[in-house]
């Protein structure tokens, strides 16, 4: 007997860079450290009634870096970071392969939000993709949903390239949040 589960919009988070602050094929979970007003940003994110999700690209493992379970414990910091701060994720999704793989769950392919949708009940095309790369905003643009560059990480970077067309370029997850509340205002009539 299969349940189904029901859909509902998502933030959909890049994890190094937008959320966390960026290291090289972070292994350490001592490193992590949440970029400043990432805590309270997702949690008024979730407050507007949005499942929050990270999906990250996690070549390290294919590269032989790092292994799962140290990636395990990387997430795990993660977790415990945002959930001092009354911030619960609904899921880490993660691909572990290297971009000469060829895989279907590196961003920006769509696996991991296939995955999610069935397992958490994203609705791609009510999202939020929010990231510091070409690869996220690539990722929302294949699903239909609203994509956000943040300045942070690789935004700064990445946002000179005129061949990338995010629909908002923001400071940070902090300036995010405000947009994506402000889209869920007038979507809701308010």
């Amino acid at each position: 007997m299969s349940t189904t589960v029901s859909k509902r919009p998502f933030v959909v988070l890049d994890r190094d860079g937008t959320v966390i602050t960026w290291h090289n094929y972070l292994s350490n979970p001592d490193q992590v450290e949440l970029i400043p007003g990432a805590a309270a940003s997702l949690r008024a994110l979730s407050q507007l009634g949005l499942g929050l999700i990270i999906a990250t690209n996690q070549s390290g493992i294919g590269r032989g870096y790092f292994d799962q379970f140290t990636l395990g414990q990387v997430h795990e910091r993660l977790c415990s970071l945002l959930e001092t701060e009354e911030v619960r994720l609904d899921g880490i999704y993660f691909c572990p392969h290297t971009p000469e793989e060829v895989c279907h769950c590196r961003k920006p392919e769509i696996g991991m939000l296939e995955e999610a949708t069935s397992q958490v009940g994203l609705d791609p095309a009510s999202s939020f993709v929010v990231g510091d790369n070409w690869s996220d905003i690539e990722l929302g643009s294949r699903v239909g949903a609203t994509t956000l560059l943040v300045r942070t990480g690789y935004g700064r970077q990445v946002e000179a390239d005129p061949e990338l067309k995010p629909d908002y370029v923001v400071d940070d997850i902090t300036q995010a949040a405000s947009v994506i509340e402000q889209l869920m205002k007038h979507k809701q009539g308010r």
